[in-house]
């Protein structure tokens, strides 16, 4: 499996929270590499049994989410504009004068509108969409709750560095596929649920559907976090490049990340600690809490410019998560 093709193919579909079905649909064809146990539930999460789920192993959880953030549409206005908002936490700063594509019965291009800077200081209070259509137009292609992406085109930069929107948590969704792909054939230690859960960005919901249905006994947040820029923190980012960041938190289980760390350095795999006071941030949080509670550690990748459409993520740390999976996979329940 390569690694930087199944990212870009995975980035380049839409899947705004609440309306992933095409995101899904590719996600369940990557999976029937691997099994022919997948599909869909009826919530919309993505779904894929392999093992042989007869009682003699435990069941492990592999979780993703598979929607991105991105704009709803609240309102046309008389003159053909489209009124929009914040669906899962899109980044407000980078939204002006991006071109759009709005997902409705038909996919249509527009441009956020902006006032000129040289015409006078107008701070950006509404998302306001110009298609250059009118509103009888537009009315035949978009219904209100329709929602829309902003544009942009996965770029390979340099040594493995890559550029695309939707690395949160498409990233995830290609590390475990690559995870499945090392271990594929092998006898793996536990039975594998794997899910690529709905609507993370705005209720984490999906997860806790997929956590109850696979009566696991633990399990694996895949997800991203903060990479080291200029303006942040060191003490609360990872370093792009050092490797998976395993979780340590309260609200994970510390039994599940000291293993995962004792088997990175017999395995030699990069990582780098990812140490919150409280909640993950993540699915874990509801799917640790689901049924009689799920023992959960997360793995993250670290990422640059998260929730715009030009998020950055070095490949070799999406191939050390996904290594760390296998490893986990293979021999996670210890002596």
């Amino acid at each position: 499996m390569d690694i930087i093709d199944t990212l870009f193919r995975l980035c380049s579909l839409d899947g705004v929270s609440g309306d992933e079905a095409r995101a899904a649909e590719t996600a369940v064809d990557m999976l029937k590499n691997y099994t022919d146990d997948c599909g869909a539930d009826r919530f919309g999460n993505v779904f894929a049994r392999i093992g042989s789920f007869d009682g003699d192993k435990p069941t492990l959880l592999l979780d993703a989410h598979i929607d991105r953030v991105g704009l709803i549409v609240n309102y046309i206005t008389e003159d053909g504009f489209i009124k929009a908002s914040p669906c899962g936490g899109a980044d407000r700063r980078v939204l002006s004068a991006q071109t759009v594509t709005v997902c409705g019965r038909e996919k249509i291009k527009g441009v956020v509108s902006v006032f000129p800077p040289h015409a006078g200081d107008k701070k950006v209070k509404d998302i306001v969409i110009d298609t250059g259509y009118t509103k009888q137009q537009l009315e035949k292609y978009v219904s209100l709750g329709d929602r829309i992406t902003i544009d942009s085109e996965p770029r390979e930069l340099i040594d493995g560095t890559v550029t695309a929107p939707a690395i949160d948590d498409r990233a995830g969704v290609a590390a475990i596929l690559y995870a499945l792909e090392l271990i594929k054939g092998k006898d793996t230690a536990y039975n594998i649920f794997v899910s690529f859960s709905v609507q993370e960005e705005t209720t984490e919901a999906g997860a806790a559907i997929a956590a109850y249905a696979s009566s696991a006994d633990l399990a694996l947040e895949v997800d991203v976090s903060f990479a080291r820029t200029p303006d942040s923190k060191p003490e609360e980012c990872g370093e792009a490049g050092k490797g998976v960041m395993i979780g340590i938190a309260p609200s994970l289980s510390r039994a599940l990340s000291d293993r995962l760390i004792d088997l990175a350095q017999k395995g030699e795999i990069p990582y780098q600690l990812e140490v919150m006071n409280g909640r993950s941030g993540t699915n874990a949080d509801k799917i640790s809490v689901t049924k009689g509670g799920i023992p959960c550690c997360t793995l993250s990748i670290p990422i640059k410019y998260m929730h715009t459409p030009t998020e950055v993520v070095r490949i070799e740390d999406i191939s050390s998560t996904a290594r760390l999976i296998a490893e986990f996979a293979l021999n996670g329940k210890g002596e």
